[in-house]
């Protein structure tokens, strides 16, 4: 496939010498680009999905069943074709760029998801806002300038897949294990890291799985991430559909989109061995451009435009189809029924 190795810069004998996305040219324009299109499908993923599952039965939670209530629900569809979109994207991004590089600008959806129910619910952007999108938009560029990723291999040998899928698997366990007890917020936040986790894992599988496709990919089949990738994907969905249902949108939304980054920057840095400027005054800049961005979603998350969906402990309070200005909502927004 000569034409991603002429947009990507990666030749048979090895990517160029230079920097990450700042000094990539096109492929870094493209990884940008393509990255915060894929977070713009998952703002809207999010919302979709949120509406479709969100008046399902609370005994479907863990369950087949909760899968089985979406796909009837034709707004739920949707944002599973949007979903569809937004791998597709993020496979190209992570083909051209780098998995601590990629993931991190998916940290844009909370301020795309912001975005949506103002634009769409309503709802008014005030002084905190504000700070939150400012705080994410300059977290994350200073992270990206400081840090500059730069790849390392692009060929991670199989003891090296095994102590991330297994450090992965574990991080699910423990916190799907933490996620069956407690508050409504904390299952939602718990479900939320795990499915964050098993995303960050699939985002690994998928970088190895599009170059696999960029060279011949009718021998997909013959390699193990690709079987990977559709698992712990599949897993990855049906984590992040619990999360959504559990609790909260804050508390769900807040934990896929912050912890997925720093996973994500764990594995391209110890699976990947991504190069990033830790040496003299680069390292601590970039911890704080991170720390600047993580706490600019956090606040995005805990505002009164997105914290309004939550509105105390009465599940109806939580849902986004009251919110919606039209009467009735979406055509597919559940009818309420109060209970015995």
């Amino acid at each position: 496939m000569r034409f991603w190795a002429a947009i990507s810069g990666k030749q048979s004998a090895g990517r160029p010498t230079g920097t990450g996305l700042a000094g990539a040219g096109l492929a870094g324009t493209m990884v940008f680009i393509l990255a915060l299109a894929a977070a713009l499908a998952n703002a809207l993923t999010s919302v979709f999905q949120r509406k479709g599952i969100e008046a399902a039965p609370a005994d479907t939670t863990l369950r087949f069943s909760l899968i089985t209530y979406a796909v009837r629900r034709g707004i739920w569809l949707a944002g599973f074709a949007l979903m569809i979109v937004s791998f597709l994207l993020q496979a190209v991004a992570l083909h051209l760029g780098r998995l601590s590089e990629v993931q991190p600008i998916l940290t844009t959806e909370l301020v795309f998801l912001v975005i949506v129910l103002v634009a769409w619910f309503g709802f008014r952007m005030g002084g905190r806002e504000w700070t939150g999108v400012v705080a994410v938009t300059a977290g994350l560029a200073g992270f990206l300038f400081f840090a500059d990723p730069v790849d390392g291999t692009l060929s991670p040998p199989l003891w090296a897949w095994l102590v991330a899928g297994g450090a992965c698997t574990g991080g699910i366990v423990i916190a799907t294990a933490l996620a069956l007890r407690g508050p409504r917020w904390w299952r939602a936040a718990m479900f939320g890291t795990a499915a964050s986790i098993s995303f960050a894992f699939t985002a690994a599988c998928t970088k190895v799985v599009s170059g696999f496709a960029a060279s011949d990919w009718t021998d997909l089949y013959r390699h193990w991430q690709t079987y990977a990738l559709a698992f712990f994907g599949a897993l990855a969905v049906f984590l992040a559909q619990n999360a959504i249902h559990a609790g909260p949108i804050v508390a769900s939304q807040s934990t896929i989109v912050l912890v997925d980054p720093v996973a994500s920057i764990l594995v391209g840095v110890g699976l990947f061995g991504d190069n990033l400027r830790t040496t003299g005054a680069w390292g601590p800049l970039e911890a704080l451009s991170l720390l600047v961005m993580v706490a600019g979603a956090v606040v995005l998350a805990h505002s009164p435009l997105v914290a309004g969906l939550k509105g105390g402990s009465d599940p109806y309070s939580e849902m986004l189809s009251p919110h919606h200005p039209r009467a009735g909502g979406m055509p597919d927004a559940p009818v309420i029924t109060e209970g015995p």
